[in-house]
């Protein structure tokens, strides 16, 4: 489904200098590449700061920490995400509130407002598969005093409107995990924000709670960015673009490719926005069987995700019955995740598409 072998031999030589390079300097952590990576990030995001941390996850903890949510507090998300994004929730001390999605996969407005009351402090808007959620229709609708995240895991180098992912809100947690379209050698994440208070807060949080050696000012955490993922991620900045380009080509020639096929729906990109594809999502009937026989052919799909969130059993304590999230739930037993990534041959393209359509 991925082959990021074929993505190193493009800078392989730029991370062994790099490499070498703090290698001999001992600059393992906070050091200047981390710097580096992160002045090139928030530029290439058009915001004012990045600061690189251990994951996406707490990415998404310090965002809201740092933004002063909390306990007592209600954040809404999105029942159809990656567990993360309601994790890093209950992580922050606060209440996880669900909502559904619409046909595109991204959060509804609509369902957003249904769920709103007095304690809904913030509302984490998630990029899923690689384009942007409606985060300025969310901000009509929820106002200046509820903070809204984005949740950018999937969307490195999306646009809406013409902004950059990242810098769409308040604050934005993403992750650097290897397969993503932007990917470290390990667990990597970042926030992202224009506020000059919160990446403060971020930076001290994420360092202990302090920005000078045993001065903690706040109970934070251990979860910084080291030097070695901050060389390959500035090696891979330098190649998003078309990286991301490539991904939208195999994604026209997809949907060509699958134009008729009997219950196939492909993925639309919503308007305003440039989607980036960090997955393509086709839905499919019998799902379950169509991913058994395509697994069986030798061909790497995925499933993104098989259960909403608000099912999960972790999550049962604020769990809604069956029907509460309609779409999502729907969605969750129709969606089908066909490889796509730069390098991704046109006959290894015509071979996934011939495949479904036989097990079709």
């Amino acid at each position: 489904m991925l082959d990021l072998a074929g993505q190193h031999q493009q800078i392989a030589d730029v991370v062994r200098q790099g490499f070498d390079r703090v290698i001999a300097a001992s600059s393992f952590i906070q050091g200047p590449d981390v710097a580096r990576f992160e002045g090139e990030y928030a530029a290439y995001c058009t915001s004012r700061h990045v600061i690189g941390v251990g994951n996406g996850t707490d990415a998404l903890e310090l965002a809201l920490r740092a933004s002063g949510i909390g306990a007592g507090d209600e954040v809404i998300v999105p029942a159809n995400t990656f567990v993360a994004s309601a994790e890093a929730v209950l992580r922050a001390g606060a209440r996880v509130v669900f909502a559904d999605c619409d046909e595109n996969f991204l959060l509804d407005p609509v369902s957003v407002g249904e769920r709103m009351t007095a304690q809904t402090r913030a509302v984490i808007a998630v990029h899923l598969y690689g384009q942007a959620a409606p985060v300025d229709e969310l901000r009509l609708l929820v106002g200046p005093d509820v903070v809204l995240v984005e949740d950018a895991a999937q969307a490195q180098g999306a646009r809406s409107h013409g902004r950059r992912a990242g810098s769409l809100g308040d604050v934005a947690g993403t992750s650097f995990y290897p397969g993503k379209n932007l990917g470290a050698y390990g667990d990597a994440g970042a926030v992202i924000t224009s506020s000059d208070a919160i990446a403060a807060e971020v930076r001290a949080l994420s360092n202990h709670g302090g920005v000078r050696k045993y001065e903690h000012l706040s109970v934070g955490t251990n979860s910084r960015l080291d030097s070695l993922q901050a060389v390959v991620l500035s090696a891979k900045l330098a190649l998003l673009d078309g990286w991301n380009v490539e991904r939208r080509r195999l994604a026209a020639r997809y949907t060509a490719l699958l134009d008729g096929a009997p219950g196939v729906v492909t993925p639309r990109t919503a308007p305003g926005n440039e989607h980036v594809f960090h997955q393509f999502v086709v839905r499919v009937p019998e799902r379950n069987r169509m991913y058994q026989d395509m697994s069986d052919a030798g061909i790497g799909v995925g499933i993104h995700y098989p259960v909403p969130v608000h099912q999960l059993p972790a999550f049962a304590d604020v769990a809604r019955g069956q029907g509460t999230f309609p779409v999502a739930e729907r969605l969750s037993g129709e969606i089908l995740s066909l490889p796509i990534y730069p390098g991704l041959t046109d006959e290894q393209q015509d071979r996934v598409v011939d495949t479904l359509q036989s097990c079709l």
